[in-house]
């Protein structure tokens, strides 16, 4: 159903500074922008306003997906009022239509204009009429401030640096390295808080003096004076705080695939070639099922594979195409193409992320980008409706850790709070985290410790530097009045693993290869819906996403669908135990190391040696060790 001859912003790059000390040129902006070009190559724009004392420039680089005309270029202007924009409002017919009632007239068909004029009309309380993705900066002359916003669920990023009377934003980090007043400095706290999770969770940032706009929230920069506010207008707390809906099952399937539809519908409105992602699992099949059964033509649907068949789902995302007579397309990567990718991991990410699904999505975001400009993603499932198999162990363990009566010491725990834990590299670690487990004071502070990485003992050894552990959703859970136990795992990935770890991936490696990429399932209005459902409809046993499989059923046989969850992994650890291994023993050298001072050297020499020797480790602690040493030797050196 691609509806046709509707302006919508384009996906890009935005960047920009608020100067109070009246400098910061057009050379330097330009500069900022082009560091984001792979965002945006089809266009550019770059303009400086003088408020007062402070000089404000916009920069944005432009990927075009609908508008070619210079309807579309950026900044906009209206009024007192400009902006630079960074995503898509899919609702802005509606809202275009309401405005029009109240007198406003348009220029252009562009969603963009309608931000604006819903602005002149509402102020910032406008964002609560909108449902999409973005990343906005806006200025308003005539209150002489500046906002910096950021969509519900964090799809779109956007970073801030504030330090001696400079304010900068971007899409992405590599922007601020081309600023003059930009100083690199490493922030501990991230770093503790990257090898405690595998990433970096918001608003904290790898740099000191910068941050991560938190998603859903707005920051507002006072021009004349310099001074900065940070304002949520929008929190998934307030709906897993809400009662359970009291309804039947098949009203909520009901419901739900309506939702699911909407929200497909909404995001198939392009003027270029639209894909899936298809991996063959319930959430991506779904999506697939409910676009294609409203188009005419055959959607183009997009796979990847390897050649390790424990991690191949290729099979699986076939059979789904098949049956629903897509257009598809697979490519089967090889350790070569993954050795390829690491490298430039650090480019692509520009922040320690130790997420090595990054490699394929990358690779099949290049693929993909071969036939079409907008590819939609099933992101977000696993987290709304309990996708993930830890929820069900976290649930089971937590349940049976009540019916343990006081213990003298750790020898007497039973064996089952043994097996539930992964192993560590000795097990003076395990019996660290089973005490904290033991300790711990709420639902949410057990499931990270259940499923962080490291703990931050651990993180202690592991680091050269002082260890610090600044707050982050992971400690304020105080706010979640949860109703069911499973609430409290959804609501703190919502918060913590899906913005700052997967839409932070999924951004990277759609926008390094110029795609624009579409979330159906992060829809704020099905995130609303789904956190009163009854944990029940969403876990049901040991099986996840229940209503899911059972929406999914009704477009695809469960013969097809039924099997075990495999994840958009990589078989990264074999890789490194034989072709890879002295690329590994390169970057993770003592000489390199020492050098940059942050790693224990000892310490990440005896994780070498105890993998290398078969012993029991945890390679995803390497890989993290990895891709941070990566990220130094690109952006510190």
């Amino acid at each position: 159903m691609a509806l046709k001859n509707l302006a919508l912003p384009d996906m890009c790059g935005i960047t920009g500074f608020a100067d109070f000390n009246g400098k910061g040129d057009m050379q330097i902006l330009q500069s900022m922008a082009d560091a984001l070009n792979h965002r945006g190559p089809d266009d550019s724009g770059y303009e400086i306003f003088d408020i007062g004392n402070c000089r404000v420039g916009f920069g944005f680089r432009r990927l075009s997906i609908i508008d070619l005309s210079v309807a579309g270029h950026q900044p906009m202007h209206s009024e007192h009022v400009s902006l630079i924009f960074n995503g898509e409002l899919y609702n802005h017919q509606e809202v275009r239509k309401s405005l029009e009632q109240q007198g406003c007239r348009f220029k252009s068909d562009s969603d963009t204009e309608v931000f604006l004029q819903a602005y002149l009309v509402y102020g910032i309380n406008c964002i609560e009429l909108f449902r999409g993705m973005f990343a906005i900066a806006l200025i308003d002359r005539k209150k002489q401030c500046m906002y910096l916003i950021r969509d519900r669920a964090g799809v779109k990023p956007l970073f801030w640096y504030h330090h001696q009377q400079t304010l900068m934003f971007a899409s992405e980090l590599k922007s601020f390295h081309r600023h003059p007043s930009f100083k690199k400095e490493l922030n501990h706290g991230a770093v503790s808080l990257y090898f405690q999770h595998g990433y970096i969770p918001a608003p904290h940032c790898i740099f000191n003096h910068t941050r991560k706009l938190l998603p859903g929230h707005y920051l507002r920069i006072q021009l004349t004076n310099g001074k900065t506010e940070e304002v949520c207008y929008w929190d998934v707390t307030a709906y897993y705080n809400k009662p359970k809906l009291n309804i039947r099952f098949e009203e909520a399937v009901e419901e739900t695939e309506r939702l699911l539809q909407e929200s497909c519908n909404y995001r198939m409105v392009a003027d270029v070639p639209v894909g899936v992602f298809l991996s063959g699992g319930y959430d991506s099949s779904l999506v697939t099922a409910l676009i294609q059964k409203n188009q005419t033509q055959k959607l183009k649907t997009f796979t990847i594979g390897f050649e390790d068949a424990a991690y191949n789902e290729s099979m699986y995302a076939r059979q789904v195409a098949s049956h629903l007579s897509t257009e598809h397309h697979e490519y089967t990567c090889t350790y070569k193409e993954a050795m390829d990718i690491i490298p430039l991991l650090p480019e692509l990410a520009d922040e320690p992320l130790a997420d090595s699904s990054i490699i394929p999505t990358y690779l099949v975001s290049k693929m993909a980008r071969q036939q079409v400009t907008v590819a939609l993603s099933a992101d977000g499932g696993d987290e709304t409706f309990a996708g993930y198999t830890k929820y069900a162990k976290a649930t089971e363990y937590l349940k049976n850790l009540k019916t343990i009566s006081p213990l003298k010491n750790i020898a007497q725990l039973p064996a089952w709070m043994w097996d539930a834990l992964p192993h560590t590299i000795a097990n003076p670690n395990r019996a660290n985290k089973l005490l904290l487990l033991l300790r711990s004071a709420h639902p949410v502070e057990a499931f990270n410790i259940i499923t962080q990485a490291l703990t931050q003992k651990e993180v202690r050894q592991l680091l050269n530097v002082k260890a610090e552990f600044p707050v982050t959703a992971f400690d304020e859970y105080a706010q979640l009045h949860a109703h069911e136990l499973l609430d409290n795992f959804l609501w703190l990935d919502y918060k913590t693993f899906l913005p700052d770890d997967i839409m932070q991936k999924v951004d990277r490696a759609t926008m390094a290869v110029s795609l624009e990429g579409r979330e159906p399932l992060l829809d704020h209005k099905l995130t609303e819906w789904a956190a009163q459902l009854p944990a029940s409809f969403k876990l049901k046993g040991k099986t996840g996403k229940y209503i899911l499989r059972h929406i999914t059923h009704k477009h695809i046989p469960a013969s097809i669908m039924e099997r075990d969850k495999m994840g958009f992994n990589i078989p990264y650890e074999r890789w490194f135990q034989n072709e890879l291994k002295d690329y590994m023993l390169d970057e993770l050298s003592i000489p390199k190391i020492k050098s940059q001072a942050v790693l224990n050297d000892k310490k990440i020499s005896e994780m070498i040696t105890y993998f290398y020797k078969g012993k029991n480790t945890d390679f995803q602690r390497l890989w993290a060790v990895l891709n941070f040493q990566l990220w130094f030797d690109r952006w510190m050196t």
